[in-house]
């Protein structure tokens, strides 16, 4: 995997790997389902990217919809590929919705909603948060 990956908790954030896109439990939940979706590839711009994982990426899209839609029951999904300081291709995944949701005793409100997120009011998760999350997530992938 590359540092970008690595640098998101992989392989402890790891909710559902395709062959060429992981995606991985965000460790800073801006709202509840943040992910990172994430090329498996040194490629660091994203028309760079070899055909197949444009192909895939349909995939990965309409599996996270149908994930969030269902466990969080989101309004929007903002998807944010800034790679300004992890330069390898990526997006923050953010679901948008209004007010909050809640999860094993963790409560995430949208605080901008219905403006642009707000990346600097991410809750950092603990270990056992991110394995909570990310089995609860993954488990959805799978059905």
């Amino acid at each position: 995997m590359n540092s970008t990956i690595n640098k998101f908790g992989y392989p402890a954030t790891l909710i559902r790997e395709y062959d060429n896109w992981v995606v991985l439990l965000r460790p800073a939940q801006v709202t509840l389902g943040s992910l990172i979706v994430a090329a498996k590839s040194v490629e660091t711009d994203f028309g760079d990217l070899p055909a197949e994982h444009f192909s895939e990426l349909k995939i990965v899209t309409a599996d996270i919809s149908r994930v969030l839609g269902a466990l969080i029951n989101h309004a929007k999904l903002n998807w944010l590929m800034l790679m300004m300081v992890d330069p390898h291709v990526h997006f923050h995944l953010i679901p948008r919705y209004d007010g909050k949701r809640d999860y094993d005793g963790l409560s995430l409100p949208d605080t901008a909603w219905p403006g642009p997120p707000n990346l600097g009011d991410a809750v950092a998760l603990s270990e056992e948060q991110i394995s909570k999350l990310g089995r609860w997530l993954g488990a959805e992938f799978e059905s």
